[in-house]
């Protein structure tokens, strides 16, 4: 028997749940189904990240313990994986006993090895994305991964090693293809942190309390991520004393995570496990994201909230669980982003699930009711018999082949393509002609049992993607076989008792779906603008201060960057000079407004690349509430060179 483990990320328990949070889950519970129904051993895991800098200060703001705060936002995650039918072996949070066990374990014997040390941290903190960065991976100053402010950090830490591993960890990606996918990834990790050049990695902190205490310097908790990756271990195990799934399960066969957190996945985690002398998972995979309007879901979750539907509870509760599981696997291509609309997931509903599968199930029950009552004999093959049959027995070795290669939409569409075959059988063979004639009847039987086999051994291999629906189909026709050997043509035996089924997926037309999304925009609550306090910056000295130099600049010539669709390229004049200064900017000022334009920029920045183009400056810019970006201009017009005081 083979064995199967398969992860999704740890969630952050924000409670504030869209649609883009459901969609690893999704699949990842799709592909163990998928091998339970293969007859594989499969440990699933998912579960929460609880502790950190950001569940510390949300727990203050309402002023209760961190523990109270998580507590209920862990359940109504809980709830949400069981609306959408997603059944896991493990849900861990980092705050269970034996998760915290593994963690203080894990940095133990990186301490004892001499992979962890102390030393004085000094860089870049995201506190949403609990990320550390140096000031060369900033973009415009920002976070790369999240866009949001950083901020600068020091305090006594301890490190870990990883820059002694980025030898190690090239010769992973070179010696193993397919340790991270799909391709792009690894070509963004090599030339973006291996080749760069991998920095030792800050791994506690003293300024956050809520954490795993270190068992060596209790003053110090664990860095978060550290504290989540260890979830994959710690879930089996490891470090505990009690480590049989460890021994049985790891390596993990699969890490599926969004491609916002692939670093972390393939540089970090790979090195920790190098440290600890453990086996490293054998494929990591960083997917796309679901978009709305060509942003992140979670970006654009405020005024998609007015026009879309993007709660998985409304969701499911408008168009069916199978509907939404539906459109997450099938939309989507694997790998790269797919957009999301509720017209969209309708559409899907109507043209896959309503037209094609639902009408073939409810044709197909009607006409054996009809005419037999029941399953009619097997007869002998004819024509466009032999097409179909042929189709179904070789249905499961092409779906296994996509999900062998994570492909969940192409899996669907080798059964959609038979779905569609059996559709056009029914135009080929005309039954309803074969029901008029008597002497027909024997080639009437053939061919209801043909397609209601053909809608069996679909019913059979969709029971991992639509698990609800698919139950139904294989109950109707008496059949709850789960394993993957009842996916073969002639298995349903004649006089199997038929039930007609209600409409599984009901049409929508355009009148429902407007009612629905006017219903929603009336009930959806309306965004309130409130003002944020910025995150406080460390004091510095007026000598510190006079360290900057600004100046005042003329932009003379402007372009955007060929390779961003953030940046501009803005030649200015400073006094006797000209500088080369790349912004982020592209967003809120084309190149001809910015010709012309006074401006201030910080001249003694270090000249850096930025897609290429070399900055040797900062223009200064004010930030509101909404993002918006506008630039800090003198206030009467003073020559270009003037110095800022």
């Amino acid at each position: 028997m083979a064995k199967y483990y398969i992860t999704t990320p740890i969630y952050y328990p924000s409670g504030n749940w869209h649609i883009g949070h459901c969609y690893t889950t999704v699949i990842c519970d799709c592909l163990a189904r998928f091998h339970k129904m293969k007859g594989d051993e499969v440990f699933f895991l998912t579960g929460t990240d609880e502790h950190g800098q950001k569940v510390e200060k949300e727990a203050k703001k309402h002023g209760v313990t961190p523990r109270e705060f998580v507590d209920p936002l862990v359940a109504e995650l809980k709830d949400m994986w069981n609306l959408l039918d997603v059944r896991y072996d493990r849900f861990l949070r980092t705050t269970d006993e034996d998760h915290v066990r593994c963690v203080q374990t894990i940095y133990q014997k990186l301490f004892e090895s001499g992979d962890i040390y102390k030393a004085e941290y000094s860089g870049y903190y995201c506190t949403p994305c609990e990320a550390f960065w140096t000031e060369s991976q900033l973009k415009d100053g920002k976070c790369p991964d999240c866009g949001r402010e950083v901020s600068l950090q020091k305090e006594e830490s301890y490190f870990f090693r990883l820059s002694k591993y980025a030898d190690r960890l090239l010769k992973l990606y070179e010696d193993n293809p397919d340790f991270l996918q799909p391709k792009s990834r690894v070509n963004e990790m090599v030339n973006n942190f291996l080749k760069a050049g991998l920095s030792d990695l800050c791994v506690s902190r003293t300024t956050v309390k809520w954490g795993v205490p270190l068992p060596f310097d209790p003053k110090h908790t664990a860095y978060v991520w550290v504290d989540a990756l260890s979830n994959y271990i710690s879930a089996l195990g490891y470090g505990t004393g009690e480590d049989d799934l460890f021994k049985k399960f790891w390596p993990a066969d699969l890490h599926l995570v969004g491609k916002e957190i692939v670093r972390f996945h393939a540089i970090v985690w790979p090195a920790i496990l190098m440290a600890l002398g453990l086996p490293l998972p054998k494929q990591v995979y960083g997917h796309g994201w679901l978009l709305i309007g060509g942003d992140k879901l979670s970006k654009s979750k405020e005024e998609a909230a007015k026009t879309q539907i993007t709660d998985p509870y409304e969701l499911t509760k408008a168009f069916g669980t199978d509907a939404v599981r539906y459109f997450l696997l099938r939309e989507i291509p694997f790998g790269s982003d797919g957009e999301y609309t509720t017209e969209r997931l309708v559409g899907r509903i109507n043209a896959d699930l309503a037209n094609d599968l639902g009408n073939l199930v409810s044709r197909t029950q009607a006409m054996i009711l009809q005419n037999f009552g029941s399953v009619p004999p097997r007869g002998k093959e004819e024509g466009p018999d032999v097409g179909l049959i042929s189709a179904c027995n070789s249905l499961f070795e092409r779906v296994d082949a996509d999900m062998g290669a994570l492909n969940a939409p192409e899996a669907l569409e080798e059964i959609f393509s038979v779905v569609a075959r059996a559709n056009k059988y029914i135009d080929e063979t005309m039954p309803w002609a074969l029901a008029k004639d008597p002497e027909r009847r024997e080639r009437l039987a053939a061919v209801l049992y043909n397609l209601a086999e053909a809608v069996r051994i679909c019913a059979v291999l969709l029971k991992p993607f639509l698990p609800k629906s698919a139950e139904a189909i294989l109950r109707s026709f008496s059949s709850e076989e789960a394993g993957i050997e009842a996916a073969r043509f002639g298995l349903l035996k004649a006089g199997t008792p038929v039930e007609k089924l209600p409409p599984l997926f009901p049409r929508i037309d355009k009148k429902t779906l407007d009612a629905l999304l006017a219903a929603h925009a009336k009930s959806a609550p309306v965004p309130q603008k409130t003002a944020e306090v910025p995150e406080k910056k460390p004091e510095i000295s007026f000598d510190d201060f006079t360290k900057l130099e600004l100046r005042v600049g003329e932009v003379i010539a402007c372009e955007k960057v060929a390779k961003s669709e953030k940046l501009l390229h803005e030649t200015v004049k400073i006094g006797a000079e000209t500088r080369s200064v790349v912004s982020g900017i592209a967003k809120f000022y084309t190149p001809e407004e910015m010709v012309g334009k006074k401006v201030v920029v910080v001249t003694n920045l270090k000249p850096v690349k930025l897609c290429g183009v070399l900055s040797e400056g900062m223009i200064l810019c004010a930030e509101d509430g909404d993002g918006r970006l506008s630039l800090v201009s003198p206030e009467r017009l003073v020559a270009d060179g003037a110095t800022v005081r």
